[in-house]
């Protein structure tokens, strides 16, 4: 049975179950914020290592704060000896940064036995992280992706790629326009919006129906199409 008076203790003396509840809570948060972080993730390069991080993180964080205590001493201590550590891997992503930090204070308020803060914290943090990840926040939707292709010098050809590019896309702009193949060819570079009723499939398939089409490549957020 859960020891309430267990909970009320100082982190100058903690008792064997308070230290033994300050662990489990740790381990259990960190396995919530992992989950969220996996349920919620959107980008290319997944880590399993990074979701063990997420997990173990609260408990070696609540263990140093308790082996800390109200001590001063231990405190210059810890300082001293995370010092020597030297932590190679780094966090491309920021999102990636704040869910580390968030199993970090999660640590923290589990070994200062604030258990209420970190629940409550914990709780704010993984609603917070389904919110934004759930709805459009942050999305710049004026563009869907890069086009690149090359295609021969041609006023005829010319034409015939502006008015594809008018029916397909919403709104569309050139980036780069370059010479290719000692001047017989183009490189062009053109930043893309499609329209409602087009998909990239179809859009595509026209670019390659122009006559001297080449390297069609359509570079979206999360997938590339290329030809």
């Amino acid at each position: 049975m859960l020891d309430i008076n267990a909970l009320t203790t100082t982190t100058a003396n903690p008792s064997f179950i308070s230290i033994c509840y300050a662990l489990a809570l740790a381990f259990i948060l960190g396995t919530v914020i992992a989950v969220v972080y996996v349920r919620t993730f959107q980008g290319l390069s997944y880590s399993r290592n990074f979701i063990h991080c997420l997990v173990l993180c609260p408990v070696v964080t609540a263990i140093a704060m308790q082996a800390v205590g109200d001590n001063l001493a231990r405190g210059i201590g810890m300082v001293g000896a995370i010092s020597l550590l030297r932590f190679r891997s780094s966090l491309k992503d920021p999102r990636d940064m704040f869910f580390l930090f968030a199993s970090l204070a999660m640590g923290v308020a589990c070994g200062v036995h604030s258990y209420s803060i970190g629940v409550v914290g914990c709780l704010g943090f993984i609603a917070s992280a389904f919110v934004i990840s759930h709805t459009p926040f942050g999305q710049s939707n004026q563009y869907d992706g890069l086009l690149r292709f090359n295609m021969a010098m041609d006023y005829k050809t010319n034409e015939q790629l502006e008015k594809l590019m008018s029916d397909n896309c919403k709104a569309f702009a050139l980036i780069t326009l370059r010479e290719v193949a000692q001047g017989n060819r183009l490189d062009y570079s053109y930043q893309v919006k499609l329209r409602k009723n087009r998909t990239y499939e179809h859009f595509i398939n026209d670019l390659q129906a122009v006559p001297g089409m080449k390297g069609v490549n359509l570079m979206l957020q999360d997938t590339t199409f290329e030809v």
